[in-house]
């Protein structure tokens, strides 16, 4: 009896299947999509209104993350800048049925930007991009979701003051909550989830709320702030966040090591995890990468095209981080290290980790063809079991004749499949991914360690958790989205019919170049590239 209520559980179960959901009605008519901006003009100018197929397309789809049809992009763009008109473009999206995507960097993987309905509200970040205040006493920030973390932490620097979350450049505050970003900086800082205070949340109707004031610790009832931070905009939209600070790192030193193999440098990072070493950041590149990062011009310096480890130090006094290094040493030397490079000042430092930084960006270059697509994973698994992933995965890799690299945050046990493929082989790429997945549920891993779900891991989380940890997901998004206008069809598949879908471009229109383009620049612009 307990089986098979399990199995098929009453209307009112404490769970939701697919099956028993309301199908969400969207309009996306010309007629709809007319009388949104008809009423949304009223509060907001003219001007943060778009509906150029160019900026509409490309909101959807990138080179690194390819929504699956060019059809799979908003109707139009609305350029907020305040909570309050937020507020206002969701009260308009409700009330007719238009589904919304909330935007900020655009660097997101996994398909999470695509939007399958066919058309929608797209609300891009890019006009709040305001740093509130920093309270240098409280050690923390407010910020709005536009914000650039690495311009962030250049302004905290003045104030000796770091926000530790790094994920891939370009990437801003707004998306990095959404995702529950982690970075190489997680291993000694933890995820974006540990640094986020609290939120100011608009929700699907229109209704904003607050899901936290400012202590560093609070028993106050349900924890909205964790409920929101990694839910991939699919429950309430991020206007406004408080985030935990620390003082900026001292005596930044970067170690890179070379070893002839995948377990001679996983062996190494094993062993500096249970000796409990303080090291910042802890980073293996494989062989392909390493031959990326050379050949893509990032990086001024050539390195051995073999598995390597890339280290950060730091601490509060430069005898501290030294004795640090040499214990590292001692065990890479061990685990028969070719070669153990160490930066001198803190420009070194920053010049040899730009290699790590600009990873994915060289591994892109290498395209055979400009028509090639990118498919990535982002499986963690227990760190004892990370080598046996990586070698399985290149074994996949060699034998499919596909290219790909493997990148791995390997302090915690978190490792990245990249597969560049011609759209012909997209069968295979899809099976080398699938295959990180499953192996990496069967090593009590996950399928997604900080990049999210979206569409592409919908099927992956299924297998991970079980169809009833879904159905209780559903339930919850049901209650505070229950026409499933947030970022529709992302985590776990949902059903819905658009009336009149308007498709805004051509046949002739791109989903890829504009976008790339810009956000590659902003990022070059950033790390201070020409």
């Amino acid at each position: 009896m307990a089986e098979s209520l399990l199995r098929n559980p009453p209307d009112r179960s404490s769970t939701q299947s697919l099956e028993k959901s309301a199908t969400a009605k969207y309009s996306v008519s010309p007629d709809t999509l007319r009388k949104a901006i008809g009423q949304l003009k009223k509060d907001i100018a003219a001007d943060r209104i778009i509906r150029d197929v160019g900026e509409c397309t490309n909101k959807s789809s990138t080179a690194w993350s390819p929504a699956p049809e060019e059809t799979d992009c908003p109707s139009f763009i609305v350029y907020p800048i305040s909570t309050l008109e937020v507020s206002k473009i969701a009260k308009v999206c409700h009330e007719l049925g238009i589904p919304m995507l909330p935007y900020s960097g655009g660097t997101s993987l996994e398909g999470s930007l695509a939007m399958t309905t066919k058309g929608g509200c797209c609300i891009d970040f890019k006009l709040m991009d305001r740093v509130i205040g920093v309270n240098k006493k409280d050690m923390d920030v407010v910020v709005q979701p536009g914000v650039d973390y690495m311009e962030l932490n250049q302004t905290l620097a003045e104030q000796n003051l770091f926000f530790p979350p790094d994920p891939g450049p370009g990437a801003k505050i707004g998306g990095m909550i959404a995702q529950g970003c982690s970075g190489t900086n997680a291993y000694r800082y933890g995820p974006m989830k540990e640094w986020v205070l609290g939120l100011t949340v608009v929700l699907a109707d229109g209704t904003i709320i607050k899901t936290r004031h400012r202590p560093r610790k609070s028993s106050a009832g349900y924890d909205l702030t964790q409920l929101i931070v990694g839910s991939e905009g699919t429950l309430g939209i991020v206007t406004e966040a408080s985030l935990k600070l620390t003082s900026k790192p001292q005596n930044v030193r970067v170690a890179v090591v070379a070893f002839p193999s995948i377990p001679n440098a996983v062996d190494s990072a094993i062993k500096v995890v249970q000796e409990d070493l303080p090291v910042a950041a802890l980073e293996l590149l494989d062989d392909f990468t390493m031959k990326a990062v050379n050949e893509a011009g990032y990086c001024e310096k050539q390195y051995a095209e073999t598995a390597t480890l890339f280290l950060k130090f730091s601490g509060y006094s430069d005898r501290m981080v030294q004795e640090i290094i040499g214990k590292v040493m001692d065990i890479a030397k061990a685990n028969n290290c070719s070669s153990f490079e160490i930066s001198k000042t803190e420009r070194e430092a920053s010049d040899l980790w730009q290699a790590r930084k600009t990873a994915l960006w060289s591994v892109l270059a290498l395209r055979r063809k400009p028509e090639d697509k990118f498919l990535s994973s982002d499986a963690a698994v227990p760190i004892s079991r990370l080598g046996d992933l990586i070698e399985a995965t290149q074994a996949d890799i060699k034998e499919s004749g596909v290219l790909g690299s493997c990148i791995g945050h390997v302090g915690d046990g978190n490792f990245h499949a990249g597969i560049l493929y011609d759209p012909q082989d997209e069968k295979i790429a899809r099976t080398i991914i699938q295959n990180v997945q499953r192996r990496a549920v069967k090593m009590k891993g996950t399928v997604s360690g900080e990049h999210g779900i979206g569409l592409e891991n919908r099927d992956a989380l299924t297998e991970e958790l079980g169809q009833q940890s879904i159905d209780t997901m559903r339930k919850v998004k049901a209650a505070l989205d229950p026409k499933n206008l947030l970022n529709p069809d992302k985590i776990f598949h949902q059903k819905w019919v658009a009336k009149d879908s308007w498709i805004p471009f051509s046949s002739s229109a791109s989903s890829k170049g504009y976008q790339d383009q810009d956000i590659v620049q902003d990022i070059k612009s950033t790390l201070g590239w020409s």
